[in-house]
């Protein structure tokens, strides 16, 4: 399924990339915007995760990191990796106050997961755990490949759609063909990212529950990260919009903007499926995958 769905992404989102080539240049135009989105797609799967975390600011750590935050972090991600039996991710920080976390990776041997330096200081140690649980799920059900795969795409389509105005073929009616292009190809863009990432998210929520073995951390780190996001604004995720989907809650919510097309299920909605299955799994008693299983309060 996870062939599949990559595969009619790809086919969607270059058939979308050649519409805005033939508006911009006609049969030339869409014959040179085909070997581009081919090239896009080629070079996505190899390279893509490096550019999201590049684009987001992201900088690699370990346990040599100074920080025992940080260290400690790195630790608890790694020993959840190994409780899901899963290869080891290279882990990131993004210095951000705005609480949030994203994975990325072809697959899970060349995967990375990151979150912010906001999440670090706001969250708990179980309640980011919870998270970093939620984003090997992603990995795990491969699903990062056809999240960077799309971040890339659409921000390549929303940069065409920016020039198909101006060098569209005026004398085909090009000028209002063009400004069609330059509204609603994102929007068409966007609408990809919204269907696949929605029903995602619902599952790595769950599969996230079961690897870190508390329902109820991910869903009280949720209410917080809703909470911080709608209060801060993460200005690299501001400047790369296409890469919204990635997080584990939606980065532009610091604008405030309509969630008609967020990319992301309501987050009371979310809570309420993780309370249920923490009744399902007896109040989440089972043991924890960390070193340390004690509460241990706020980290900042």
């Amino acid at each position: 399924m996870g062939t599949t769905k990559t595969f009619i992404l790809l086919a969607a989102m270059t058939a979308l990339f050649m519409a805005v080539g033939f508006v911009v240049g006609g049969t030339m135009g869409m014959g040179i915007a085909f070997i581009v989105a081919a090239g896009i797609n080629f070079f996505s799967y190899w390279n893509a995760d490096k550019i999201v975390l590049k684009m987001q600011g992201a900088r690699q750590v370990d346990e040599s990191d100074a920080s025992p935050m940080i260290r400690t972090f790195v630790g608890d991600t790694k020993a959840l990796a190994r409780s899901a039996n899963m290869p080891e991710p290279k882990i990131y920080i993004i210095d951000t106050q705005q609480p949030n976390a994203f994975a990325t990776g072809r697959n899970p041997d060349n995967a990375a997961v990151a979150a912010t330096s906001g999440l670090l200081n706001m969250l708990s140690r179980e309640e980011t755990a919870g998270v970093m649980a939620h984003e090997l799920a992603h990995v795990q059900n491969r699903d990062t490949l056809t999240m960077t795969i799309t971040a890339t795409i659409a921000g390549a389509i929303g940069m065409l759609a920016n020039f198909a105005l101006f060098f569209s073929n005026r004398e085909r009616g090009g000028i209002i063909a063009g400004l069609l292009i330059m509204i609603f190809a994102p929007m068409a863009a966007g609408l990809v990212q919204m269907a696949i990432s929605r029903s995602r998210e619902y599952e790595a929520d769950k599969r996230g529950a079961e690897i870190c073995g508390n329902p109820l951390w991910l869903a009280s780190a949720l209410e917080k990260i809703d909470r911080g996001a709608r209060a801060t604004i993460n200005r690299r995720a501001e400047e790369n919009p296409a890469m919204a989907h990635m997080y584990i809650m939606n980065p532009l919510a610091g604008r405030k903007g309509d969630s008609l097309f967020s990319t992301h299920p309501g987050t009371a909605n979310r809570i309420e499926a993780l309370v249920r299955l923490a009744e399902d799994m007896g109040q989440g008693r089972m043991s924890p995958p960390l070193e340390d299983p004690r509460p241990t309060g706020p980290w900042g």
